[in-house]
């Protein structure tokens, strides 16, 4: 696995530009060292070997002097000049001394510290030849001082000699120093090409690696991705996005991710955009006609209940009459309880009972009209429920019972009504049947217990019918305000509607701005 696929683009950068800048000191390092050391190597060669070398050749010529003032004291006739040439020699001497003292001191090889010992050790002799041959020049004998002065020809020579090779080994050393500094800096200048070179080929190798990082870790050009990039923001998702075989991990295959995500997202919200948008054109159209079906239920239960507040007056009317006729119904009786005691007065109270009679049969008259009434106000209101629907089944289940009460009511007041005519033919015959007046009082009697029995249902059932007709208004009142709140209800559905058919309309108009091909390579 690659350790760096893990780092950043700045992290890489840093990685590679600071390996570059640590092989740069690296090499300013390197050259820096051996360039002081060259720089040392030279100092030493210029203080040192050729101090001993200009030392070695004020030592020749302190030798050469030496003789030559040695010549002057054999040759000058004047003591005092030969006096000064001598203590001028004397000091050439001590001058050589602290020369080979000085050059004793800087030797740094066995060989130059020999030829020292050699030159000090001739020198020490030479100086005693010049030394007696400047004495015997002083006296003015200058044979004799040529004489010794001649005798000391080896040493010098020899002395010479070992000078010259002193100062050839000083030369020597200077060379072998100066040929290691030239070739410490040949090989100062290999080894920086050598660095140079590998600074050259790893800035190459660390600026391919991050290349191919970088471009692997892209996946494309950055130019590529940013008109990619582009052309989503303006909604072109037909964009082809090029991937390199294999890759699912760069910026360029995420782009691609997203991209198929996005192309998913947007149809899929289009297509549910149009959806709610023609859903919501549906919901809009039904509920404005369930709000005009709604309104047209509100009237037609307004004119219901109406109609039931008229029943509603009918019926307790009818029970009103109802009672009246038991109470009538219960004198009578009262009256046909008596009749026994006033049998003396029947003409009179049969007269009395016709005109009651006739009473009775008007009531009853108007109890079966009303009765008539009730039927066909139960049977409007039955008609209304079933119009009603599952709202309207209670309310069908009353009015059919109020039919069959008022049905009942109409066959009681048809058998009382029978009864009455009855009762008025017995009374028109009542004053042939006088002498029968006790048995027709007993008939009389029960027949109007009959009546009181019949006339009580009537008022039951009128009863009955007046509470019936409460809870029909009641129930239709009910509905008329669960219908006015449906009523309300469909308008803020339709309204809600209309504003869910507009969001939806914007709603696809909105992601219409996203371009996307039908069907994708």
């Amino acid at each position: 696995m690659n350790k760096t696929s893990g780092l950043s683009v700045a992290q890489r950068l840093a990685l590679g530009f600071g390996l570059i800048i640590l092989i740069g000191a690296a090499i300013a390092l390197v050259a820096t060292v051996k360039m002081r050391g060259l720089a040392a190597d030279l100092d030493v060669m210029s203080k040192e070997k050729m101090v001993q070398v200009r030392q070695f050749v004020r030592f020749k010529d302190n030798l050469n002097t030496a003789a030559l003032n040695v010549r002057n004291i054999m040759i000058d006739p004047s003591q005092e000049r030969r006096d000064r040439w001598k203590a001028t020699l004397e000091g050439i001497q001590q001058d050589n001394l602290k020369q080979l003292d000085e050059m004793a001191g800087a030797a740094d090889s066995d060989k130059s510290r020999e030829l020292i010992k050699t030159i000090r050790s001739l020198n020490e002799s030479y100086d005693k030849v010049v030394a007696a041959a400047a004495a015997v020049g002083v006296t003015g004998d200058a044979a004799g001082a040529d004489k010794n002065l001649f005798g000391g020809r080896e040493t010098r020579l020899s002395l010479f000699k070992a000078v010259e090779e002193a100062i050839q080994d000083r030369f020597d050393s200077a060379k072998a120093l100066s040929e290691a500094g030239a070739k410490g800096a040949t090989n100062t200048a290999w080894l920086m090409f050598g660095l140079a070179l590998a600074m050259v080929a790893l800035g190459a190798l660390v600026a391919w690696r991050i290349a191919r990082s970088l471009t692997q870790a892209l996946g494309a050009e950055p130019a590529t991705l940013s008109a990619s990039a582009h052309e989503f923001s303006q909604g072109n998702l037909t964009v082809q996005l090029a991937l390199t075989p294999g890759d699912d991990s760069s910026t360029m295959a995420a782009l691609r991710h997203t991209q198929d995500a996005l192309i998913g997202i947007v149809t899929t919200v289009r297509d549910n955009a149009e959806s709610v948008a023609t859903a919501s054109a549906e919901i809009a159209q039904g509920n404005a006609d369930l709000s005009q079906r709604t309104e047209q239920q509100a009237s037609a239960l307004q004119q219901t209940a109406a109609t039931m507040d008229e029943l509603g007056s009918t019926v307790r009317n009818t029970a009103d009459n109802a009672q009246q006729a038991n109470q009538l119904a219960i004198n009578a009786s009262d009256v046909a309880a008596r009749g026994g005691q006033v049998v003396a007065e029947v003409i009179d109270t049969m007269q009395g009972i016709h005109d009651s009679s006739s009473r009775i049969s008007d009531i009853i008259g108007v109890i079966d009209s009303i009765a008539f009434q009730t039927n066909i106000l139960a049977l409007n209101a039955a008609v209304e429920a079933a119009r009603a629907g599952e709202q309207g089944r209670g309310f069908a289940v009353v009015a059919s019972e109020v039919r069959a009460l008022a049905q009942r009511s109409a066959e009681a007041a048809k058998e009382i009504k029978g009864l009455i005519a009855t009762s008025v033919g017995r009374v028109e015959q009542g004053s042939a049947l006088v002498q029968r007046a006790g048995q027709t009082m007993n008939e009389v009697v029960s027949s109007i217990q009959r009546v009181t029995d019949i006339v009580g249902e009537i008022s039951s059932a009128s009863r009955e019918q007046s509470t019936g007709v409460s809870q029909i208004g009641e129930a239709i009142t009910q509905m008329d305000r669960v219908t006015q709140q449906n009523a309300a209800l469909v308008e803020e559905s339709a309204a809600a509607a209309e504003s869910l058919k507009m969001q939806a309309a914007q709603l696809v108009e909105a992601v219409a701005f996203f371009r996307v091909a039908q069907q994708r390579a």
